[in-house]
């Protein structure tokens, strides 16, 4: 039975781990799938470069409205796809051979299981072990379950972007970010988008505002069908019909199922390990990124809650150093999560929201400001109450727990309000401390801070 010094499975962000300071160990690599995980192939980064095209096209749409006169004529699809998989697919492939190749890793293209705490069934007839083991197996699609669904072919975020031909018409199942993001790519590029989704409003666990301004813009860029749910799908000619819970039908030539993500925690033989999972199936870890067995560690979506790129990148690095000295452990204590949905109107938020503030007992004012108050706002001809930035603070203005903005450059905007909520800078400080250039955007942010310390 061959042993390594370390096993890792999942090469997402558990392949940046081993580099050179791994020099002299001898490590195995276990990934079934696509080099480079999630984001690089199915997630974060194809679908950004979608959303890219996808703001272009309707902006051309909207400049009319400002004495310039533009259209959308329509989008190469097969040129955009190709452009944008034309540059992932050689990275996912170089990373690949770049492992084949280095000494002291072996690669193994298979699915990894547990036989016990450190001992790994390859899926190629043979068991190593490994003195430790880092569990990066990710996340996957979680699809609804929907009579008729095992009949009619359908799409996740997995396989829609590399559909043949751009579809005239869709329906989109979920209302989370996947189904905001993807809703927002096709309707631009000329799909007719019908979006389902079963609560009273998109993206509900964001801020209740900005869930219900984006709600409203969504329903006017394409067909929202709120409260109700896919009671029954089928084929019908060479596509599908979907038949919701109020009796009503949508006919679509491709049906995307948007509903959600799950860890890989109960593909891994875990239950034959002393690593301990969650009731929602999240590896259970402390803040050295340990598991419950020594030796083994987790990072990222299976073991974060924040299914995020910029989490798991931050878990790695604390996994990387802790595997590289176990007498001097570090912490994973960054402060809030920030996270963003690049859609139309982009979304970003960090910290508590107002609701959660209320439930939790919390103490607190608001402070909201519309980008239709500043000059760049004036410029976009931006709507009062359509785009703007909320902050949730301590009732005396003098912290700042939570940011959330709805509007173009979203997440840019947030960036500061990370930096100050991270490193402790008072609302003080951040709106005086410095110059706020005139007229940017960045004048949404220092006008809604201000409003605490004034």
């Amino acid at each position: 039975m061959t042993h390594y010094d370390l096993a890792v499975i999942g090469t997402g962000s558990g392949n940046t781990i081993v580099d050179d300071s791994f020099s002299g160990w001898r490590v195995a690599l276990f990934e079934e799938a696509r080099f480079g995980g999630t984001c690089l192939n199915v997630g974060c980064i194809p679908t950004k470069m979608f959303v890219y095209p996808a703001d272009l096209a309707r902006s051309a749409r909207h400049a009319p409205e400002l004495g310039v006169d533009t259209a959308y004529d329509g989008v190469r699809w097969r040129e955009v796809r190709d452009r944008i998989f034309g540059r992932i697919d050689p990275i996912e492939a170089g990373g690949r051979d770049y492992r084949r190749g280095q000494d002291g890793v072996d690669v193994f293209e298979s699915h990894a299981t547990f036989v016990d705490d450190h001992t790994l069934d390859t899926g190629q007839g043979q068991q190593v072990t490994a003195d430790r083991v880092v569990i990066a197996a990710g996340s996957r699609v979680q699809v609804a379950d929907i009579p008729g669904l095992d009949d009619v072919p359908f799409h996740t975020s997995d396989t829609v972007m590399r559909l043949e031909e751009l579809p005239a018409r869709m329906v989109v199942v979920g209302g989370g970010y996947v189904a905001a993001e993807l809703s927002h790519v096709f309707s631009s590029l000329g799909t007719h988008v019908t979006q389902v989704q079963r609560g009273s409003r998109l993206l509900m666990a964001h801020d209740r505002e900005i869930s219900l301004a984006f709600t409203a813009a969504a329903s006017q860029a394409w067909d929202v069908r709120l409260d109700r749910s896919p009671a029954e799908v089928a084929r019908r000619g060479d596509g599908v019909v979907v038949t919701f819970s109020d009796g009503t039908e949508v006919e679509a030539d491709v049906l995307l199922m948007a509903t959600g993500r799950v860890p890989n925690s109960d593909r891994l033989g875990l239950e034959h390990t002393g690593v301990e999972v969650t009731d929602d199936g999240l590896v259970v870890v402390d803040e050295h990124q340990r598991t419950t067995v020594d030796g083994i560690f987790a990072l990222g979506d299976v073991s974060s809650p924040h299914a995020l790129k910029h989490v798991a990148n931050h878990d790695a690095k604390i996994v990387k150093h802790n595997l590289l000295h176990p007498g001097d452990l570090r912490r994973n204590d960054l402060g809030p999560v920030p996270s963003a949905v690049f859609t139309s109107p982009q979304i970003a938020s960090i910290g508590l929201t107002e609701e959660a503030a209320r439930e939790q007992g919390v103490a607190h004012r608001v402070v909201r400001q519309d980008f239709a108050d500043v000059a760049y706002g004036w410029a976009m001809e931006s709507t009062p109450g359509e785009e703007f930035l909320k902050l949730v603070a301590s009732e005396d203005g003098s912290t700042i727990l939570g940011a959330h903005v709805i509007g173009p450059q979203a997440s840019l905007l947030l960036q500061p309000l990370v930096q100050a909520m991270s490193l402790g800078t008072s609302p003080a400080d951040l709106a005086r401390g410095q110059y706020w250039i005139h007229p940017s955007l960045a004048e949404v942010v220092e006008n809604a801070v201000l409003q605490l310390v004034v």
